[in-house]
């Protein structure tokens, strides 16, 4: 099986293409931070290649730029071929599957400096806004669990681990 899941910063502006069939791909690079710290006490970050097609990358080209916070998934590709220099180089990519927005609506659009209301035409892909997440009751219509009464204490031996 091939598979794989990260969730980083666009390390720069996705760059889209069109190859002879007309047919749309999107090459970025994702820094995805490391889970330990390094001796200094800094955390580091993988530099991954990403590659998506079709409008899955058109829609990434609109409404992502440098730094945009996203998940994907996808499969690793491997390739190679013969550099300018007549030595062969090896690629790795991730084939961007699917992906989700991590920054809020307002923040990518701050980055591109267009409106927050932009409708997502050319996907299926929900932008999700995350910015208001706050737990002030004035939103009670929304909430489903809001006739299921208090927190429910839940005791360690009630846990089956």
């Amino acid at each position: 099986m091939n598979k794989v899941f990260l969730v980083g910063r666009l390390t720069r502006d996705p760059d889209l293409r069109y190859g002879a069939s007309n047919n749309a791909v999107m090459r970025s690079s994702l820094a995805v931070d490391r889970q330990f710290t390094n001796q200094n006490g800094e955390r580091e970050a993988d530099f991954i290649n990403i590659v998506a097609f079709g409008n899955r990358a058109e829609t990434m080209k609109k409404y992502l730029t440098k730094g945009s916070q996203i998940a994907v998934s996808g499969r690793i590709q491997t390739g190679s071929y013969d550099g300018q220099d007549g030595k062969r180089v090896y690629t790795t990519d991730v084939v961007i599957d699917e992906f989700q927005f991590l920054d809020s609506r307002s923040s990518r659009a701050e980055n591109m400096g267009t409106d927050t209301n932009t409708s997502n035409e050319s996907s299926n892909l929900t932008p999700y806004d995350f910015s208001d997440t706050s737990s002030d009751s004035s939103n009670d219509e929304s909430d489903p669990f809001k006739d299921f009464g208090d927190k429910i204490e839940i005791d360690d031996s009630d846990l089956p681990f």
